[in-house]
């Protein structure tokens, strides 16, 4: 089976496709650093959506997610956000956890998705 890597560097790439499924890098508000968690989710979903789409994925594909938050006091305002994105009857499996530490301090949300190609 051959094994497609999609915006590869030195470290690691944002999304690796195999035997039929997408795996994507945990994503950061790399366009909303600093702001709300409802600004970072919304700005990582999109990324998400554009990362699924070059691999030949969308959002009713995804099978599985996890979701890192600073605080789980933000479960509610990261879900307000997440909940309007998952297309009705195609949420995946999922699991969030707190971690007090993400990638960088302006990051308060990260969020990794495996999924399904068409």
């Amino acid at each position: 089976m051959s094994i497609k890597r999609f915006q590869t560097a030195t470290r690691m790439s944002q999304g690796v496709v195999h035997g039929g499924t997408v795996y994507l890098a945990g994503q950061v508000a790399q366009g909303a650093g600093g702001k709300s968690v409802a600004e970072q989710t919304k700005d990582i979903l999109g990324r998400i959506d554009a990362l699924l789409a070059e691999a030949g994925s969308d959002k009713e594909h995804v099978l599985s997610a996890t979701i890192w938050l600073n605080s789980m006091d933000d479960f509610a305002e990261m879900n307000g956000v997440w909940d309007a994105w998952v297309p009705a009857g195609h949420a995946p499996a999922r699991a969030c956890v707190e971690s007090p530490r993400l990638a960088a301090p302006q990051y308060t949300v990260e969020i990794g998705v495996i999924a399904a190609v068409k």
